[in-house]
């Protein structure tokens, strides 16, 4: 089985101008984040998709593979999708870009448990926090089987009767069956997808079927200057930093 890891990534992000090549211990935001996926042994290979010149000429600096896309994708799902046409797996692994700390043992969890559930179109992990108030943070709730009913920047379950010991939030490792990522992208943006603004609401909404996985620990997206600086302390101590 040939599994395949996607970064997409792209230079103009609107919160936090050019994040991808802030500095962090040393090295660009976005080479932190590929260098730690391929401390993934279960990815047969990586690749940073992204719309930039400048982010491809860094990436290669490090050692790394880049695919230039077009400029015009609304999320990194469609980035990932056309870059997908050109490569060859069985899986592929979405790997958000703006995560300079995500776990190589996250990315082997998601893709066990997609080797388990070739039913599933996607897996979308997830990990407990206790407070879900945070708009910016996106919420998953599951049915007994784990198949997932419903992504929201909303508190879902809304702790209406009695507030659950935590709640699950959605982690930037997905997984996709490589039709489903083709047939993701050639859907049109969908009403709750809109409103929410998130992208796999997509998905949901035309009836793909998405699982998750509960896992432990933390994950951290730099989105706004906050981020970067809790980013940078946060590296100072981590496990994984010294492997590369």
């Amino acid at each position: 089985m040939r599994v395949v890891g996607v970064i997409p990534c792209r230079l103009k992000s609107a919160r936090l101008p050019s994040k991808a090549l802030l500095m962090i211990d040393s090295l660009p935001l976005i080479v932190h984040t590929m260098k730690r996926a391929q401390l993934a042994k279960s990815l047969d290979d990586v690749y940073v998709c992204t719309d930039s010149e400048e982010i491809a000429n860094v990436v290669h600096s490090h050692g790394g593979k880049s695919i230039i896309t077009k400029p015009e994708h609304t999320n990194g799902t469609e980035r990932i999708a056309e870059a997908a046409k050109s490569l060859k797996a069985d899986l592929f692994v979405n790997i958000q870009g703006d995560e300079p700390l995500v776990s190589p043992n996250h990315i082997e969890s998601v893709i066990a448990e997609h080797v388990k559930h070739p039913e599933w179109d996607i897996i979308v992990p997830s990990l407990p926090i206790a407070r879900p108030e945070d708009p910016h943070i996106v919420k998953v709730v599951h049915d007994v089987n784990y198949r997932i009913i419903f992504l929201s920047r909303s508190v879902i379950p809304q702790p209406f009767n009695h507030r659950p010991g935590f709640f699950l939030k959605h982690l930037s490792v997905i997984t996709f069956k490589p039709e489903a990522l083709q047939r993701y992208a050639s859907l049109k943006p969908s009403p709750l997808q809109t409103s929410e603004s998130i992208e796999l609401l997509r998905a949901l909404e035309n009836g793909m079927v998405l699982g998750t996985v509960l896992l432990d620990g933390d994950s951290i997206s730099v989105d706004i200057k906050e981020d970067y600086t809790r980013a940078k302390v946060l590296m100072m101590s981590d496990e994984f930093r010294k492997l590369y």
